[in-house]
């Protein structure tokens, strides 16, 4: 039976923190066990913006990886990789800029979007432009279906679709594409052959939703098609050519959003983090010193929960419980600031703990790192070289 397959990245620009873990790798480590995933470290996406600062992605990509293994990605699960080793990313990339209409790349919202917000960076580059086709690269070189994303990185998604459909309109009509599809009708046995040319039927003469869902449904269920075969089967479902690309669909993930110290978002940028795998005793004075409620001058003051930065964290780390009680207390000038933060203190060290201890190998011995990562990238590689075959085949650049 075919899987659905995920991809997700990760600019290396420094450690990760807990905003990161509760808004993506959460997410990962749970996709992990639901679908074949691939996850890798976008150290070209980070050159579109930091193109001047390599030391910082260089110095971040290994420790961006320990931090995965440290949340809970599992190498056995997924394949985890660095962008610039599979170099068949920026080949795919180039010949996808061929074709994309120079609009689509300006009209994607986050464009003029990070010029305002990094304007003290010359973002005028042909690579910043660029870089959502680089996204739409790394998606389509795995035929990935499931693509994991915020709200603001949906449009992202759309245009890898419309770029993906553009291709196949393009480039999917192969020579006897019909007489192969119909063999390959034939490999799916006479009575799902049949049921999957009535289900085409009723798709091209009726346009039932529910025939063509049926009929992908059938398709990601037969187990002797080559993938070859399994994309001429859909396009010849829709009417049209072997589908080269497979347009990815967009996966909204349920995060948590992640106050920083200050009460602001968690970022780098606003110095209000806590990393991943920071000492204990750092993390104890960062929360024990956190601003609360301005109201709360004495102790013997009353305050609102409302407007403490800690009480953002309580509704990520506390229960029912300690929240009427942290309420409660607030209100009432019951408790104190420093008696609120202990339940959260106690709470993020318990979250960090396991982190600590599945990173410290990695840290000890570097080398289990770096030999996860090369066969993570071989391994992706792979797919990466036969999606790359079909697409140089496509548009004639197969002179083997």
């Amino acid at each position: 039976m075919y899987a659905p397959r995920v991809l997700s990245g990760m600019r290396p620009t420094g450690r990760l923190h807990l905003g990161h873990y509760h808004g993506v790798l959460k997410n990962w480590v749970r996709l992990q066990h639901e679908h074949p995933c691939l996850f890798f470290v976008a150290d070209w996406h980070a050159l579109t913006t930091s193109y001047n600062e390599v030391e910082i992605i260089s110095e971040s990509v290994w420790e961006m990886v320990i931090d995965w293994l440290a949340a809970g990605v599992d190498p056995s699960l997924a394949t985890v990789f660095i962008q610039s080793r599979v170099p068949e990313h920026a080949e795919l990339h180039l010949l996808l800029s061929m074709m994309t209409p120079l609009g689509w790349l300006e009209r994607v919202p986050t464009y003029k979007d990070q010029q305002d917000k990094l304007a003290d960076r010359d973002l005028a580059t042909y690579g910043f432009l660029g870089y959502p086709l680089l996204q739409s690269a790394d998606i389509l070189i795995y035929r990935a279906d499931m693509v994991p994303v915020g709200e603001d990185q949906v449009p992202h998604v759309e245009l890898t679709r419309e770029v993906a459909r553009r291709f196949n309109h393009l480039y999917g009509r192969e020579p006897g594409f019909e007489e192969k599809a119909r063999d390959a009708v034939r490999k799916l046995g006479s009575k799902r052959a049949r049921l999957y040319e009535e289900l085409r039927v009723r798709f091209q003469q009726n346009g039932e939703e529910e025939a063509i869902e049926r009929a992908h449904a059938l398709l990601d269920e037969a187990q002797n098609l080559s993938l070859g075969d399994r994309e001429r089967l859909y396009g010849y479902l829709e009417g049209g050519g072997k589908m080269i690309l497979v347009e990815p669909e967009s996966l909204l993930t349920e995060s948590a959003r992640m106050p920083g110290l200050d009460g602001q978002k968690m970022s780098k940028s606003y110095n209000n983090t806590i990393t991943l795998r920071e000492d204990a005793e750092s993390v104890r004075r960062k929360i024990r010193t956190m601003k609360t409620d301005p109201a709360r001058v004495r102790r013997t003051d009353p305050g609102n929960p409302d407007k403490c930065p800690v009480w953002q964290f309580h509704l990520i780390y506390s229960d029912d419980g300690t929240r009427n009680w942290v309420t409660e207390g607030c209100r009432s000038a019951g408790i104190g600031c420093l008696d609120c933060k202990q339940p959260v203190i106690d709470a993020v060290l318990k979250e960090q703990e396991p982190m600590r201890e599945r990173a410290q190998p990695y840290v000890e011995d570097p080398s289990l790192v770096r030999n996860i990562v090369a066969d993570g990238c071989e391994a992706a590689r792979r797919l990466a070289q036969e999606t790359m075959r079909d697409v140089r085949e496509a548009m004639g650049l197969n002179f083997a």
